[in-house]
């Protein structure tokens, strides 16, 4: 069963936008910390922005001011607004929703910045 889908990834030129969704389900979303990481070719996955079920929020030093992560509870979907992207952001995102009940991954989704 799928229960983690990401969408939003694509190709776009240095200081550009995208913005990426994660749906779930209410089941997950309500209870778990929903966090966005990444993984560039022949690199560890990282993380990039997390998110609590009570709606805290954080992002890492290299993405903080350009990078924010966002919930729509009534929508069971997390986002990450991406603006100013810089080369060196080209990565298959992945959404990723945890708790004391579960740890799901999406699919991944390609975010590729380039001229």
């Amino acid at each position: 069963q799928v229960q983690l889908v990401e969408s939003g990834g694509g190709l776009v030129q240095p200081g550009g936008s995208l913005r990426l969704s994660c749906a779930t389900s209410r089941s997950i979303f309500s209870i778990s910390r929903m966090a966005w990481y990444r993984q560039a070719p022949g690199k560890q996955r990282e993380l990039v922005a997390q998110t609590t079920s009570g709606g805290s929020t954080n992002v890492v030093d290299s993405v903080k001011g350009r990078f924010t992560i966002s919930r729509d509870n009534a929508k069971n979907t997390v986002y990450l607004q991406m603006n100013s992207l810089k080369p060196e952001d080209t990565a298959v995102y992945y959404c990723n929703a945890n708790s004391w009940a579960l740890n799901v991954w999406g699919q991944g989704t390609q975010v590729t910045v380039s001229s």
